[in-house]
This record gives structure tokens, sequence and C-alpha cells, in this order.
């Protein structure tokens, strides 16, 4: 089995991993991503999530990398991680009754086969209508600002969520099923914990 590495800190993305039977090397890439809110919401998804593959893949030839990258898009109007709990309270009423788009860019880099490749998932979320105090009762169960949109659809989902499209992994900010298809066919296979 190769080394694999995962260029994240986040522990959802560990945890889904983890639950598909993946436990990669923990190495955050240390990188600036790109977070423009006018920019496309695919590319720019794409770009961060292979930015972050490729640094890594760098300084561990012999390793399969993998970087994602998660945005959501009301339109074309982009929505990131929020700066405080102003912006995400902003955030939720933005989205409160509407059909938004959560983008999650996944790069597969490995130096030492050749392989450098991107890929978008795309999934549908509509919001029911919020009011404040429904946002302030979300906000006691989820912190929103380590979450783009304001919002983790694997917390307090009934109070905000009317309906989504699967995959929900993605919505949670990996594709997992999709990244295990992908592993599989590299040679890296699920296994238990040791």
């Amino acid at each position: 089995m190769p080394r694999f590495i995962l260029a994240s800190a986040s522990p959802r993305r560990q945890k889904l991993l983890a639950h598909h039977g993946f436990f990669p090397e923990i190495i955050p890439a240390q990188v600036i991503e790109h977070e423009d809110p006018d920019a496309d919401p695919q590319e720019m998804v794409l770009h961060n999530a292979s930015l972050k593959a490729l640094h890594l893949a760098e300084r561990n030839r012999d390793a399969l990398v993998l970087g994602a990258d998660t945005t959501v898009a009301l339109g074309e109007f982009v929505l990131n991680k929020p700066t405080d709990l102003d912006e995400a309270r902003a955030m939720l009423r933005r989205l409160s009754g509407r059909v938004h788009t959560v983008y999650t860019g996944v790069a597969l880099v490995w130096r030492e086969r050749a392989l450098n490749s991107a890929h978008c998932i795309t999934s549908h979320v509509r919001f029911k209508t919020l009011d404040d105090a429904t946002i302030s009762t979300y906000f006691q169960i989820v912190n929103p600002l380590d979450k783009a949109g304001a919002y983790g659809i694997q917390e307090g989902r009934d109070l905000i969520i009317e309906d989504y499209e699967e995959p929900i992994s993605n919505i949670m900010g990996l594709p997992v099923e999709w990244v295990a298809e992908q592993l599989a066919i590299l040679g890296i296979t699920p296994r238990t914990k040791a």
C-alpha cells in the first residue's frame, strides 16, 4: 500500500474517510486559498483542492495526496466561511427559503506515478424559511465560523434544511463515495484501523 496523505485538518473529512475504512496521514497544506466571493465557484474549489494536493505532493513524492475544498454558492455568489457571527447570520438569512449549490473540488496527486487529477462534485440544498430565533437556536448547536455558507448538514439539519441532493458526504465536505472509487482504481482499499 502506498503512503496516503490527506492535505486537510478538517475533522469532517477525516471522519468521512475513516467511516469508509481509509486512514490517511493528516498533513494540513500550508497554502493561501483563493476565496474571492466573485470567483466561479467550481473553478475556485478545483484550484484550491489542487493547490493543497500539489503543495504536499512536491514534499512527499512517494505518496498519494488527497486535497479537497468546499464552498457554497447562491447563484454565482460564493459564500465561503464567515468571518464572524454577524456575517454567518447574514449568510443564513440570504440562504433562507432558497436553493443553493454546494461545490466540492477533489484533487489526487501522486508524483511517483505522474498522477494529477481534479474533479468537482455538486449538490443542491433547499433551506427552510428561517427566522432570527431559528438561526440563533441553530448557532447554539453548530459553530458556523468553520463552515462554508455558515452551516453544516451533519448537525441541526432539521432546523434549517428542507431538502438536499445526494451525496450528503459532498455537502459535508468530501464526496467520499467518489473518492473511494478513485482510490480503489489506484490500489488503495479500505481497512480496519490498526
